[in-house]
């Protein structure tokens, strides 16, 4: 059954909600639908007293480290952390207490191509089992491609069976936000989600798009009830209208 994912995205130190092809390197700052004026541990103590698992903690940038680490000392071991990681500080991130550590852009080059020896050397040092490759992607003419630093750039993998096939020996699980549709509470990408559903050898986590409970049970549907989603923008929580974060809180108790 497809369970609802938590998740504490951070831009500049702070909580916040962002339309996901907004995230810019230069020139204006991104388009932001939310920003809390209650810390990081606040959102990650709420999730543990509701028993919600499998969460991520997301650095969008620089100047969030602080805010992340607060985020993880009130749960350890509950929340996974993804931003800058790399072989260099992912032992770190999880001696600071996350469960797994999130990795894309460390496993490319500036050109965006792939780098199998820096991803076996990762795991070699952290193991499999502690590793969330992040998939995120960009619709393009040849299906979704890979998108790295902050989803600005494309890399030379497609998400396809094939890449998943590849990967999955070296994760516990898979992230993968579909870049064009996040932050934007428009639907999700229901291709997408299918054909991540019809793969399902491993965990996957969905971002992107989510507006409403259907799209819960769109997930579910189009998943094949092996993938499980995240919910931002849309989220009572962060501001959203959409959905109801006591819903979720029940949604995820019907598997128990």
């Amino acid at each position: 059954m497809t369970k609802f994912r938590p998740c504490i995205d951070l831009h500049q130190g702070k909580v916040k909600q962002i339309v996901g092809g907004s995230l810019r390197d230069e020139g204006n700052g991104p388009t932001e639908n939310f920003v809390s004026d209650r810390p990081a541990k606040w959102f990650a103590e709420c999730f543990r007293s509701d028993g919600l698992t499998g969460g991520h903690v997301i650095k969008l940038g620089p100047g969030n480290d602080l805010a992340a680490r607060e985020a993880l000392a009130a749960w350890p071991g509950g929340l996974q952390i993804g931003g800058g990681i790399n072989e260099t500080n992912a032992m770190d991130w999880l001696e600071a207490g996350a469960s797994h550590v999130i990795v894309t852009s460390a496993l490319f080059d500036a050109d965006g191509k792939f780098l199998g020896d820096t991803l076996r050397s990762l795991v070699a040092k952290i193991g499999r089992d502690k590793l969330v490759i992040d998939l995120s992607c960009r619709a393009t003419p040849d299906g979704w491609t890979v998108a790295m630093n902050r989803w600005q750039t494309l890399t030379e993998l497609t998400v396809d069976h094939a890449t998943l096939d590849r990967l999955a020996p070296f994760c516990d699980e898979f992230l993968i936000h579909a870049a064009d549709v996040e932050g934007l509470c428009r639907g999700i990408d229901a291709e997408l989600v299918a054909l991540l559903g019809s793969w399902g050898k491993c965990p996957v986590t969905y971002a992107g798009g989510t507006a409403t409970m259907a799209d819960l049970f769109l997930v579910e549907a189009n998943g094949c009830g092996v993938v499980d989603v995240t919910v931002g923008s849309a989220l009572d929580l962060f501001g959203g209208k959409g959905v109801c974060y006591q819903d979720l809180v029940v949604w995820n108790r019907r598997a128990r």
